[in-house]
């Protein structure tokens, strides 16, 4: 076994160091060396402080989440590590840098005294993999800091900085240069001081009137156990549970909710999500030492809102932006929302007035696309017309310099044909992002047949930079996301021509956990946006052979329903508030009745969602099969970040597995049967059934 606990000594002071990276997280490797470490270190009679730190960039940052996946987390258990901390007979202090985070955080309270350089962050995140702090967390924090602020941190799971930290009574005292030289001489500044006193099991915590008000308060805003709030509501009636039981009594009941809670659907769904979201920026088959192309300058093209947020995006991580586009008015409009957005964000105080100025300034906007010669990545940001598209990627190709990379921010049309109009074809790929753009996370990479594998991996690191969740795609129709949402729109206006208003259908939706459903969805995005997809995809002969496939966002495109932008589409809007209208229930109605379609009153909540997610589902299996994602959890991870599933139902494809693929294809059977299926809409994909089986 590697040495992944060591001690030394500094005169009478003595340092265990933990040296586990990435993250020095809890495995059972280091609890059982540093608990034999603590072992020795009891009956050390020429020792008069102990300094517990930790290697490389960061104190313990959690624990290994590998192990919830086993049957029992091997022992030793991390309460016997925090016994043994506390019953040392001389102070020991727990030196905290990085990221203190989960297991880290508690064992950090198990010690005596906390000190922290000032950089440093700190939380119980636990409550976002679905489980509770299982290692004393519920129990020490609230004798530290007060009932109330533990348990907004427990709940919520957010961190807070080392300052906030240091106000609260979390740690006792910052440091700022040397880490280690200060912390020797606090050491000897405390060596012999009395240690009984500083051991947080031994404190008393009761619950005032307020205490109690403010837990009822917090309860009853936390999501339901079915929507997702099992493990927040666990986490606050454990912490509850330190005022009202002896601390040993406390530290039982915490592990066994701990156990009860890592055993749900949702622990092992966000569980999932964790690991997904970081497997997802990995491709398969690149060498580790690939070179990287050297991106210090953007360009993009077409300024609207699509284009701002881009550049948005990239001027907050630093990155100078030459933002073009050949209509006056539409530049002076980006320039407008650039700078209303950084005010904004200042009179909010999430960024400084001078980082707003700074931010602002970084974007150069300018009708000559000679400009963006000589950035070292150049994006396409126009709307969804190919023709346009193709003769700006020629353009590209003859302007950009050599080694510049290529991008087209399309959310559906094959940029492998962009990347042959490009001349340059080995320079281009998709950076498909999410709108708002310079709010949301998603990143589809889309990886053209002759993409350089340097291109792809820089802009799989770019994205990190500039704060996205990358996921790779290969070239199809709408890519991962889109393609999927396709069937999950037809099946949602099949049910509006069947008699299902929009408010039953995002209700539906929504109650199962997606953000907003898919009626409201489309009237926020545009109903013009998405019938212009539609209408891309008829141009190139991509639509199924049915008259009736996606009728009802073309009639409302024609009607110049657009949607909030309009003040009516699937809904009518009384500012942004969508409130059922009489005239889109009409169009629906005379939509069904031209197309021969019956309308029933017997639709219910489960046959939307099953009709709505299933087609999506079983997109995401043929995706699979055709290697356009990589892995399934490369899908989840596209659908939690850009689409608002349920983090709490892990992802589409995990979600199938939680409900059982077999009764997924039964529905599927079922409702072929019902429509005839014609179409091959309710069509099962082969490795789908093969999970059944």
């Amino acid at each position: 076994m590697s040495e992944l606990v060591t001690c030394t000594k500094d005169g009478d002071i003595s340092i265990v160091t933990i040296n586990n990276p990435p993250i020095n997280a809890s495995s059972q490797a280091v609890r059982e060396q540093l608990k034999a470490a603590l072992a020795q270190l009891r009956n050390a009679a020429d020792i008069k402080a102990v300094m517990l730190c930790c290697a490389g960039r960061t104190f313990m940052a959690g624990a290994d989440i590998r192990e919830f996946d086993l049957p029992e987390i091997p022992a030793p258990d991390p309460n016997e590590i925090h016994a043994l901390l506390e019953s040392m007979q001389v102070p020991v202090v727990a030196v905290m840098h990085g990221t203190v985070l989960g297991g880290g955080l508690e064992l950090g309270l198990a010690c005596h005294y906390r000190v922290a350089l000032a950089s440093t962050e700190m939380g119980l995140p636990e409550v976002k993999l679905g489980i509770l702090p299982g290692g004393g967390g519920t129990q020490r924090l609230p004798r530290l800091v007060g009932f109330t602020k533990a348990l907004d941190m427990i709940v919520t799971g957010k961190s807070m900085s080392a300052a906030n930290a240091l106000d609260i009574g979390l740690v006792d005292t910052l440091f700022d240069g040397d880490l280690h030289a200060q912390t020797l001489e606090y050491c000897r500044s405390i060596a012999g001081s009395d240690c009984a006193s500083r051991v947080l099991g031994r404190l008393p915590v009761e619950l005032s009137a307020t205490d109690k008000l403010v837990l009822e308060e917090r309860v009853n805003k936390l999501p339901s156990t079915e929507k997702g709030g099992n493990a927040a509501r666990a986490a606050a009636k454990s912490t509850e549970k330190a005022g009202s039981l002896p601390f040993a009594e406390g530290l039982k009941y915490e592990r066994q909710a701990f156990i009860d809670c890592r055993n749900t659907n949702e622990s092992k769904a966000l569980r999932q999500v964790f690991f997904a979201e970081r497997e997802a920026a990995r491709i398969p088959n690149l060498p580790r030492d690939l070179g990287l192309r050297t991106i210090q300058s953007v360009g993009i093209v077409g300024a609207g809102t699509m284009g701002t947020g881009i550049a948005m995006s990239f001027a907050n991580a630093g990155f100078p932006v030459v933002l073009q586009d050949l209509s006056p008015q539409t530049l002076s409009r980006a320039d407008e929302i650039i700078d209303s957005t950084y005010q904004g964000s200042a009179a909010k105080n999430r960024i400084t007035p001078e980082q707003a100025q700074h931010r602002a300034g970084l974007i150069t906007t300018t009708e000559d696309d000679m400009q963006l010669s000589s950035c070292d990545l150049i994006i396409e940001a126009v709307f969804e017309n190919f023709d346009i598209k193709k003769a700006i990627f020629k353009r590209l190709g003859q302007i950009a310099k050599p080694g510049a990379i290529l991008a087209s921010n399309t959310s559906s049309l094959d940029v492998n044909v962009l990347a042959q109009c490009s001349g340059r074809a080995a320079d281009v790929l998709g950076m498909h992002f999410f709108s708002p753009a310079n709010i949301m996370r998603l990143l589809e990479v889309v990886r053209c047949d002759q993409t350089a594998p340097e291109v792809l991996a820089t802009i799989m690191h770019l994205a990190k930079r500039i704060g996205k969740v990358p996921v790779v795609s290969g070239v199809c129709f709408g890519f991962i996301g889109n393609r999927m949402l396709e069937g999950y729109l037809r099946e949602a206006e099949f049910l509006l021509l069947e008699g299902a208003t929009p408010g039953f259908i995002d209700k539906a939706l929504e109650d199962y956990g997606m953000a907003m459903g898919p009626c409201r969805m489309i009237d926020m995005a545009g109903v013009d946006v998405a019938s212009k997809v539609v209408l891309e995809q008829k141009k190139s002969g991509n639509l199924p052979d049915d008259d009736t496939y996606r009728v009802v966002v073309q009639k409302l495109h024609e009607q110049g329903r657009f949607g909030q932008k309009t003040s009516s589409g699937y809904y009518r809007y009384e500012g942004r508030t969508p409130v059922e209208d009489s005239e889109a229930l009409t169009l629906f109605s005379d939509l069904a009745q031209q197309h021969g379609i019956t309308q029933r009153t017997d639709i219910s909540a489960q046959e939307v969602v099953e009709r709505c997610l299933y087609p999506l589902i079983a997109e995401g299996y043929r995706i699979l099969e055709e290697g356009i994602a990589y892995r399934s959890g490369d899908i989840d991870t596209v659908w939690l970040h850009g689409y608002g599933f349920p983090a709490y139902r892990g992802g589409p494809m995990f979600y199938a597995t939680t409900i059982g693929e077999s009764n997924v294809v039964a529905s599927m059977q079922r409702y072929a049967k019902n429509t005839g299926n014609t179409s091959g809409y309710w069509s099962v994909p082969a490795s789908l059934s093969k999970g059944a089986n």
